[in-house]
């Protein structure tokens, strides 16, 4: 089964492979991921007498698709992405998508890592060296909107397997931040019909309660028109194997 993250080690280094993918030296590169449309001021002029020149800063369709979140910039880094994702933006980390490949090259098998590109387990151990604690639930769809944190998920789309952050999910949708396509809004039955049934959490001090990710957006209604969003309670997170020290940042 193919991995729509993975990719193949051409050099006979790994240090050398690593050098290129962070100066984004590679022939999987995706142009258009590396050149998106970028944000522009736009001014106008003579709209309200008196107040001269208004200058609005404007963002671009591709920048509003993937605000607080990291994209992929690759073709294999869907895995990096997302957990650089939730340690940006659920622990308040400052890290780039090649932190986050570099450090994972440090603690992955190269032969494994050449035949099926990154995996949980890769992640997993790069989440432990920089202080943290990986750990993957395994969960019923039935069961699915008691996750209450941030989560990296594994979506089978066609035959090829790509990792995702799952914010958050209800009875009807599923509610991701995609490294390839960004945020959007899955169907639920879309969702459980390409998702493997795992849930892998981070843990660790500093979690952002109020986190963005626990408030994704979606499309406008009177059904949500009401905020439900409430932080997160130490209970909640006790559940997923936050412990009080993890609170109390010791």
């Amino acid at each position: 089964m193919l991995h729509i993250c993975q990719y193949r080690l051409t050099h006979k280094s790994l240090r050398v492979f690593a050098m290129l993918i962070i100066t984004h030296i590679s022939v999987n590169v995706s142009s258009a991921l590396i050149q998106p449309a970028m944000a522009t001021d736009i001014r106008f002029g003579g709209i309200v007498p008196g107040l001269g020149i208004i200058q609005k800063n404007m963002l671009s369709m591709r920048e509003l698709k993937f605000t607080d979140m990291v994209p992929q910039h690759t073709d294999f880094s869907c895995g990096a992405a997302a957990l650089a994702t939730i340690l940006n933006f659920a622990y308040k980390r400052d890290l780039t998508e090649e932190d986050v490949i570099e450090g994972l090259l440090k603690v992955s098998d190269p032969e494994l890592v050449r035949q099926k590109g990154f995996s949980l387990l890769d992640i997993k151990n790069y989440t432990q060296s920089i202080g943290f604690r990986g750990r993957g639930y395994s969960v019923t769809p039935e069961t699915l909107e008691k996750v209450t944190i941030p989560t990296i998920v594994l979506l089978n789309y066609k035959g090829y397997k790509h990792f995702v952050v799952l914010k958050k999910s209800t009875s009807e949708r599923a509610y991701i931040a995609d490294p390839a396509l960004g945020n959007r809004i899955m169907k639920r039955s879309e969702f459980d019909a390409n998702w493997n049934g795992i849930v892998f959490a981070v843990i660790g001090q500093d979690f952002d309660r109020e986190s963005i990710l626990l408030k994704p957006k979606e499309q406008l209604t009177a059904r949500t028109l009401t905020d439900s969003f409430h932080p997160l309670t130490d209970a909640e997170l006790f559940d997923f194997g936050f412990v009080r020290s993890d609170m109390l940042g010791l």
